[in-house]
């Protein structure tokens, strides 16, 4: 029987993910349009500069794409792919590089579709690379290895969506004995970011220690 991994890295490369993101650009301090495609085979992310007419046009092809060259691409091996809870059109992709890109979707179902296709885009590449990345581990070891890689993305994974589920709660809360701004409460809140935060950290130091002997990734530019 088909995965569901498996039924999505197909779904994606029969149907290319692409179309229109906003990018967070440090340069500009603010969001700019980028058409989006994603190589499934290769594993990269690539963007490039587009018409800023076009903008709210998920299904307009290349045309509005002004260069045929991409601005940057992302390689997609050894990422993390993780939706923002600062509103829900938001997500970013921590490379293995160390690299963060910020992105926008026009609203939360386009983001739920950009971020399940990147995950499993990352997964598979970042199995492969697992794989075939030299190591003096014996085979069982370096799966094993493997294995626990992924074992932490997916824990991470639900990590984040409690954090967000927390952080959901306690906005909402309407009670006589608490409030939102109740100081334990933002404590709380704040605490839970910051430990999520930090496994982010900890799981990039971990992936940039399994790409040392790696080719350096492209550099993404802005």
């Amino acid at each position: 029987m088909e995965s569901n991994l498996n039924r999505m890295i197909n779904q994606t490369l029969r149907h290319q993910l692409s179309g229109q993101l906003s990018k967070y650009t440090n340069v500009m301090k603010g969001w700019q349009y980028r058409w989006f495609t994603v190589d499934a085979k290769t594993g990269f992310l690539s963007y490039y500069l587009c018409d800023s007419s076009a903008v709210g046009d998920d299904i307009a092809p290349s045309p509005h794409v002004l260069a045929s060259a991409p601005r940057g691409q992302v390689q997609l091996a050894g990422a993390v792919v993780y939706p923002s809870d600062e509103d829900s059109r938001t997500f970013s992709i921590a490379c293995a590089s160390g690299d963060t890109v910020k992105l926008r979707a026009n609203d939360a179902r386009a983001r739920q579709e950009w971020v399940d296709g990147l995950r499993a885009v990352v997964e598979s590449h970042t199995k492969a690379m697992d794989i075939s990345n030299s190591s003096p581990l014996p085979p069982r070891e370096l799966l094993a290895a493997s294995d626990a890689m992924v074992s932490a993305r997916q824990a991470l994974f639900l990590t984040e969506q409690c954090n967000a589920s927390l952080a959901r709660a306690i906005e909402s809360i309407d009670c006589a004995s608490f409030t939102p701004t109740d100081p334990d409460l933002l404590l709380l809140k704040a605490i839970s970011t910051a430990s999520t935060q930090c496994l982010h950290q900890c799981l990039g130091l971990l992936q940039r220690h399994q790409e040392m002997n790696q080719p350096s990734s492209e550099p993404i530019m802005l």
